[in-house]
């Protein structure tokens, strides 16, 4: 059979990993599909960088025009590994115009302007695929939109920023507090040196907007996505929730409830038991929890050149299978058909029912808890455990962790609690979930 023509637009770390696994695995990769697959055309500004990373095979043409590659005849597959929204947007949209299919590792791009890139494909009937978007080297696209396509998926929960998570992971051993670790992450280079899009759950953000278009079938919104990052934790919150019996995590969490969609990233408490609390350094994890299935765990590494490069190849396996089939008989983009893909109301981060971590500072006098527990009460709120710990500076420490409330109730009480005069430093507020079914 004619062997597929690929085009790498972008070309760094996970364009060299996908040129190398296609160089590598040519023979198996033959083997599973009855043709040869080739990268033909390749681009980066830096075609000196470029010339490095492709080395000495010389049956690649390297540019430094991107367009140069999506406008080649000959080329079947475009992977697009610029990143952003603005170049890589109009090169994947002009791929689409010039019935190319396109294989992306673009998140923010996806969960940002995917519906309008889905319904170009769409009109084109070309295939826009995406596993590299999400988790890096971790199935779970495939898992979501056909592994477990006899499910009604209720919940996702995942470990979906390495670099948040190895933050987290140090803070927990050493003890130390968020700025000295983020240090070490960027001098390790699991961190950039501008670290925002990472730490303020931006990023786990844009996969946790792919993640719940595909599991419940609505379009993609990143504007709806709550977000809060890790980067106001500190090492005693750490301390203290361990203590409780908890690790503290950053998480994407999405629901499917009667009234809408929940779409949040935050830190979140998780009992030290479950597996998920166990997923340490740059490795993600991403919890799903089916109606027919149960709950499964998805785990392995979220970024690197070669498992990323590992789903993005899997990509366009799946599209030589598929390319000169019909469009109905393809897995639609968001896992349900076109006209089924539904607009849900996003729930508000104040209607959600969680448990919560109060941590409350306050002057070491009688009478203090009983006014808290009492404010608490009041706003139907219950404890299930506490810690108190007498400070250095004649103050208190009181460390509550609440049974499941709503919100915004608990936002209320600790409007209340830091009205307080002998309260004298803001609340501290962490969410907790304990994914027990």
């Amino acid at each position: 059979m004619k062997p597929i023509n690929v085009g790498i637009i972008g070309l760094g770390v996970v364009g060299g990993g996908t040129a190398q696994v296609l160089r590598e695995n040519a023979s198996e990769i033959s083997r599973r599909l009855g043709r040869d697959v080739r990268v033909t055309m390749v681009s980066r500004r830096d075609t000196t960088k470029a010339q490095e990373i492709i080395g000495t095979d010389t049956d690649i043409t390297i540019t430094a025009d991107a367009a140069t590659v999506v406008n080649q005849p000959d080329i079947d597959i475009i992977v697009e590994l610029i990143g952003g929204t603005t170049i890589a947007k109009d090169m994947v949209l002009q791929a689409i115009a010039n019935g190319k299919h396109v294989v992306t590792a673009n998140k923010k791009l996806l969960a940002e302007h995917g519906n309008e890139i889905f319904a170009a494909a769409k009109a084109k009937n070309v295939m826009v695929m995406f596993e590299a978007a999400v988790a890096g080297g971790i199935p779970i696209i495939k898992s979501l939109r056909e592994g477990l396509a006899a499910n009604k998926i209720e919940w996702i929960a995942g470990i979906i920023n390495g670099t948040s998570n190895f933050i987290l992971s140090e803070m927990r051993a050493k003890g130390s507090d968020f700025a000295d670790v983020l240090k070490e992450a960027q001098e390790k280079g699991y961190a950039e040196a501008d670290p925002t899009f990472d730490i303020e759950g931006h990023d786990a953000g844009h996969k946790l907007t792919i993640m719940s278009s595909v599991a419940f079938g609505v379009p993609l919104d990143f504007s709806k996505c709550y977000l809060e990052g890790i980067s106001t934790l500190e090492g005693k919150d750490i301390k203290y929730a361990e203590e409780l019996g908890y690790r503290v995590k950053l998480l994407g969490i999405t629901r499917r409830r009667e009234d809408g969609v929940e779409l949040r990233v935050h830190p979140t408490l998780i009992p030290e038991e479950r597996l998920i609390a166990k997923v340490d350094g740059v490795m993600n994890a991403v919890l799903v929890k089916a109606d027919m299935v149960g709950v499964t765990m998805h785990y392995g590494p979220g970024a690197g050149s070669l498992p990323t490069a590992s789903s993005v190849v899997a990509d366009i396996l799946d599209i030589c299978r598929l390319m000169d089939s019909q469009a109905e008989q393809r897995v639609p983009y968001l896992a349900f058909q076109p006209d089924q893909v539904q607009t849900l109301p996003a729930i508000s981060i104040d209607d959600i029912r969680s448990s919560y971590y109060l941590r409350i500072t306050s002057t070491d006098e009688p009478g203090v808890l009983a006014a808290i527990t009492s404010m608490l009460a009041q706003h139907n709120i219950s404890v299930e455990a506490l810690i108190q710990k007498a400070t250095d500076h004649q103050e208190a420490e009181i460390v509550i962790l609440t049974h499941s409330a709503l919100e915004r109730d608990v936002k209320e009480a600790i409007e209340r609690i830091e009205n307080l005069q002998r309260v004298v430093t803001p609340v501290v507020m962490i969410r907790m979930e304990p994914f027990s079914g």
